[in-house]
């Protein structure tokens, strides 16, 4: 009897914690934005080894492999597809729940999925996430009509044929309101939680049509959201529930989301291109009320250092970003507090790369600020405010997103909420840069950015 107590206790504290929010913007590396669908074990290994080392003091701990770890020999296809006849074959269970291509992940063997991968990357102090796909396997349904676990039904029982990704052929919908379809979902989340996964981002839960025209619409597939949020609450586990819907998340839905979330893309796929750059401060400026503990907008991945080696978008390359865009994106990502997920390959990541993810006062903004917000856009130039928790002091990031040369970006200290004479600090630098008083009007270059610590006297 005391033993079942025990075990009774464990559960509800394990679906306790599972349920806590995440209180501070997640911080970590993806494995897409260099590898798409083709990342190895090693590649994995590599990055983590170089976090565990030279980032995770700083608040550097998630570890995320991306989409398609499930596919066989992708070589370097981009969302590389099934054929009529379901070929090459996915890996999966009996249960229709898909599995590491062994090929790529050979620790995976004889059943023992991420586990292993896990262990290695938790003993390095971090923490373990995966890429998966709304839906239930095409596979499953079409080929195996696998039984669910834990119900008396069958794939095809429970899957939504007509509900299917635009870019990615693997995945059917469940439909929600099926016997055995929240099962589905639960064996799901209880088998990742028996591997260890820490972080889930789950994608294809947006469909718009009519992109861009007055006739566009956005639907949400809330209702297998809302099973996934249900299965991660009992999986007996804590998992980040990031949200990568395949479109910009409609600021109309924000209230859904940070109920079942905790972070959701604010965008499409981000890029390190300026124009794709300049587009995020409008949205993040739409989504700044949403900001908070346990919901974080997500301005997607920071596009830094080395992308693309094989695929998903362009040639293997540095980073387009000029140095002062490179600046502007952190600097944008920190005040707006976006989660930093690094995107390039940490595992050969330059000094000047490096100098930019790892400045602690930067880091601090973006983990410790509150009541961030835009303060202004004046044609070309942008402001964003935040306030110190425990101080009077603000944070004070300002953008010169125009063209021409170094241009005074103008702020009246009032319109921040500073009536007294202040000192500031340059973040970036290091540099104090003197007391003011009434107004400030630093030169800041084109792309370029800076970010101030105020401190009234």
């Amino acid at each position: 009897m005391r033993s079942n107590i025990i075990a009774f206790f464990l559960l509800i504290v394990s679906t306790l914690k599972a349920t806590d929010k995440l209180q501070t913007p997640p911080m970590g590396w993806n494995s897409y934005n260099c590898y798409g669908a083709t990342v190895t074990e090693a590649e994995v290994k590599a990055n983590a080894d170089f976090m565990a080392a030279h980032l995770n003091h700083l608040g550097w701990e998630y570890i995320v492999i991306d989409y398609c770890w499930f596919y066989p020999h992708p070589a370097g296809l981009n969302n590389p597809p099934q054929n009529a006849k379901y070929q090459p074959r996915l890996a999966m269970d009996e249960y229709g729940r898909l599995l590491p291509a062994l090929d790529r992940f050979p620790s995976a063997a004889n059943g023992k999925g991420f586990k292993p991968l896990a262990d290695y990357i938790h003993s390095k102090g971090l923490k373990f996430g995966i890429h998966v796909m709304r839906g239930i396997p095409r596979q499953a349904v079409q080929v195996d009509n696998a039984p669910v676990l834990g119900a008396t039904v069958k794939a095809r029982d429970i899957a939504d044929t007509s509900s299917v990704c635009s870019w990615l052929n693997s995945m059917y919908g469940v439909d929600i309101s099926k016997q055995g379809a929240q099962e589905y979902y639960n064996s799901l989340f209880k088998l990742y939680a028996e591997w260890g996964v820490d972080y889930v981002k789950v994608d294809d839960l947006l469909h718009v049509t009519g992109w861009g025209t007055p006739e566009q619409t956005v639907h949400y597939y809330k209702e297998e959201l809302v099973a996934i949020r249900k299965a991660i609450d009992n999986c007996g586990r804590p998992m980040v529930f990031s949200q990568s819907p395949g479109n910009n998340a409609p600021v109309q839905e924000a209230v859904f989301l940070k109920e079942h979330t905790n972070l959701w893309r604010i965008s499409m796929d981000f890029w390190d291109e300026w124009e794709s750059l300049k587009a995020q401060f409008t949205l993040a400026a739409k989504w700044a009320p949403h900001i908070g503990p346990g919901h974080w907008p997500d301005a997607d991945m920071l596009q830094l250092g080395k992308l693309s080696r094989r695929g998903p978008n362009g040639a293997e390359r540095d980073s387009r970003f000029t140095p002062a865009e490179a600046k502007t994106h952190v600097t944008l990502w920190a005040i707006a507090r976006s989660p930093l997920m690094f995107g390039g390959d940490l595992s050969i990541i330059r000094n000047d790369t490096y100098r930019l993810i790892t400045n602690k006062a930067v880091i601090q903004v973006n983990q410790n600020s509150s009541n961030n917000r835009q303060l202004f856009r004046r044609g070309n130039h942008v402001a964003w405010m935040a306030d110190v928790p425990d101080s009077r002091d603000k944070y004070l990031a300002l953008f010169n997103l125009g063209e021409d040369a170094d241009t005074p970006v103008y702020v009246m200290l009032a319109e921040a909420g500073i009536t007294e004479k202040c000192a500031i600090q340059e973040l970036w630098s290091g540099r104090n840069v003197g007391e003011f008083e009434n107004d400030f009007y630093p030169n800041i270059p084109p792309h370029d950015a800076a970010l101030y610590r105020v401190s009234p006297r």
